[in-house]
């Protein structure tokens, strides 16, 4: 990555209202312009009006469903069935969008994939007990996840589909092999994102940041949202006081939860990896941050420009409170569910407890998981935690790749994806053969590794 000059607070205020233009474009393109009338016909009236971009979306998620592998997206055809003014911005966003950026180092990409192989269960505790808690910190970045309504109600299915975009971009090839599936993945999410920012603005970004644009007020409706896409574009939003929704500052925020918070939560561990190792994850997190659409100004490349940018974008989002606040309720339903699947009751605790330790008093207070826990499991925890870095210590001095939290994270960690994850009756939402692929690794790793 060309040398850059760490991220001015500057950069951030303006990143607030900064999106993607690619990918809106290409939203804005298939959409159309909204009827003109819409505010004459109340909330109800208006979903009823945009009949017409909800098929329109319908047929984007239908053709986009087709781009399983790197390959597909690299050379797409649209199927013959599809509308010309849905295929032909998409064909240019792929064409636009598909390569790797110049300055991606192939070997750092492999060998950060070897690493997220070989930490396995562990890789998947982290995303679910600091990752995933530390995107609900900041509050208008937790208010985008409440609007899409899958996260209190579906919590599993949000995690099952983090799962789904992470996987197949950290597995072997996962951005650099044509049968691999990563590119796709994430060139989906970012049109996701642009899908979004879209229905929640009611238009394009670029329309929502001219001087004079007023706030979105919320549509007055008779009862539920039919489905995300209503819910979305009747929430509102104040642009002038909240920046973009899903802007670039926000992203960055979430880029940095899936490379930099798992290598913070294995240094807490005590889990050993070498400065080559972090520098090598952060570059592929880099790279699938310019895939989604993040500029490369907003990204790090080591864990001291990591810390610093990640604590400064956690104090800006607590500078700015809202009403109400949705964190700790996506917080609650996080644990609930991760709770669910681990069969022994004084035991369920553990992952709340764990994420507590990986994220830190501030975040927990802030998602409300300071609360009082039994104490049985509060000792067992800390017992266990005690011992673990105690016999690592001692162990790393025979042999310096000793690690028992391995078979800590193996222990619980198998619990999560065996009832998360390996369920047959609900599959992870992944291509076929990319959905095997995965099924072996997860495998593999409850099958026991090097733990």
């Amino acid at each position: 990555m060309p040398q850059r000059t760490p991220v001015s607070d500057e950069q951030l205020a303006r990143a607030q209202y900064q999106a993607d233009p690619l990918a809106d474009d290409t939203i804005a393109a298939i959409l159309g312009p909204w009827p003109a009338d819409l505010a004459v016909l109340g909330g109800d009236g208006a979903l009823a009006a945009l009949e017409p971009q909800w098929e329109r979306l319908r047929q984007v998620n239908l053709a986009i469903a087709g781009w399983q592998t790197n390959a597909d997206v690299a050379h797409w055809q649209a199927p013959v069935d599809l509308p010309a003014a849905i295929a032909q911005p998409l064909r240019r966003y792929l064409e636009a969008a598909h390569r790797l950026p110049d300055w991606a180092d192939r070997a750092a990409l492999a060998r950060a994939e070897a690493m997220f192989f070989d930490q396995g269960l562990l890789s998947v505790l982290l995303l679910f007990c600091a990752s995933l808690p530390e995107c609900y910190v900041v509050p208008d970045l937790a208010e985008v996840l409440h609007t899409t309504g899958a996260l209190e109600q579906r919590t599993d299915y949000r995690i099952r589909s983090t799962a789904a975009m992470i996987f197949p971009v950290m597995m072997s090839g996962g951005l650099t092999d044509p049968a691999a599936g990563g590119v796709a993945q994430v060139l989906k999410v970012r049109l996701i994102h642009a899908t979004v920012r879209h229905l929640i603005l009611r238009g394009t970004p670029a329309d929502a940041v001219l001087p004079g644009a007023a706030a979105l007020a919320p549509l007055a409706l008779h009862g539920p949202a039919a489905g995300m896409h209503q819910a979305l574009f009747a929430h509102g939003w104040n642009v002038p006081e909240r920046g973009l929704p899903s802007n670039q500052e926000e992203q960055a925020y979430t880029l940095l939860t899936f490379g930099y918070v798992p290598l913070r939560g294995m240094r807490s561990l005590g889990v050993p990896a070498t400065p080559q190792q972090e520098r090598d994850v952060l570059h592929a997190w880099n790279v699938v941050g310019h895939l989604v659409g993040i500029r490369d100004e907003l990204m790090v490349e080591s864990m001291g420009e990591a810390q610093a940018l990640f604590e400064r974008m956690q104090q800006r989002g607590r500078a700015e409170p809202r009403q109400p606040d949705h964190r700790g309720a996506l917080a609650g339903a996080l644990f609930a569910t991760l709770a669910q699947v681990i069969p022994v009751a004084v035991l369920r605790p553990f992952p709340l407890l764990l994420c507590r330790r990986l994220i830190g008093p501030r975040s927990s207070a802030d998602l409300r998981l300071d609360g009082q826990v039994g104490w049985l499991s509060t000792l067992l925890f800390a017992l266990a935690m005690g011992l673990v870095r105690a016999i690592d210590t001692v162990g790393r001095w025979f042999s310096p790749g000793f690690s028992l939290a391995r078979l800590i994270s193996r222990l619980l960690g198998t619990q999560l994806i065996t009832g998360l994850l390996m369920d047959q009756t609900r599959p992870l939402k992944l291509p076929e053969h990319l959905r095997a692929k995965t099924d072996q690794m997860l495998r593999a790793w409850a099958a026991g590794g090097r733990a």
